[in-house]
């Protein structure tokens, strides 16, 4: 447990931080689910591709993935797309 003031404050943001990381990588994991399953089933991909890409990117500025962890998510879900 925390002893003095400092620590106690950098507790309550390291928690927020983690909150909404959290958040941030379980929306992702949604977006390429949504990508995945539409692709195994043989409807267009292309507007939840489109949004899946975006949520990586973001997460890749705000230090959640690491740059090449994000391309190659990205690249993985360009094979699956489908142009309808």
């Amino acid at each position: 447990m925390a002893n003095n003031m400092s620590q106690k404050k950098r507790n309550r943001q390291n928690e927020k931080r983690r909150q909404n990381n959290m958040a941030l990588v379980s929306d992702l994991k949604t977006s390429i689910k949504k990508v995945e399953t539409a692709a195994a089933a043989g409807e267009p991909t292309d507007a939840l591709y489109r949004e899946a890409q975006k949520k990586i990117d973001v997460a890749a500025d705000k230090g959640v993935l690491h740059a090449n962890t994000a391309a190659r998510k990205k690249s993985r879900l360009a094979t699956l797309t489908t142009v309808e």
